[in-house]
């Protein structure tokens, strides 16, 4: 089974940094494109930062110079470096892959995480 696991959030006092990690657990294959998405409260979750299986990257206006994903892919886990945060980015994060093959060869569609917490304090 495959499940995917945020970990790192926190609180962090505005101008911190963070490191949000998402592993995907289970025998893994690949994993296609991985996206992260955040959702404040009484908002719509938002997309963040997307990493394809070829390491291209795209980011959010509100984030772009100051988060970074990134990927280790033989640890099946993506990064999500967060600096310079602002209370703005307080949320729960929540990633995303897109396909992922395990070993068997079975496709596994749209998986999610159950979230992190980040908290950023003014």
């Amino acid at each position: 089974q495959v499940q995917l696991v945020e970990s790192g959030g926190g609180l962090v006092q505005a101008g911190g940094t963070l490191r949000l990690s998402c592993a995907a657990s289970g025998r893994i294959f690949s994993i296609n494109t991985v996206r992260w998405y955040r959702q404040a409260p009484g908002k719509q979750r938002e997309l963040v930062a997307t990493i394809t299986s070829g390491n291209n990257t795209n980011y959010a206006d509100a984030v772009k110079g100051r988060f970074t994903i990134s990927r280790d892919n033989a640890k099946n886990t993506v990064y999500l470096q967060m600096n310079s945060m602002k209370p703005e980015d307080t949320a729960v994060y929540y990633c995303n892959a897109d396909k992922i093959i395990t070993m068997s060869r079975s496709l596994v569609v749209n998986s999610w995480g159950q979230g992190t917490q980040v908290t950023v304090s003014s």
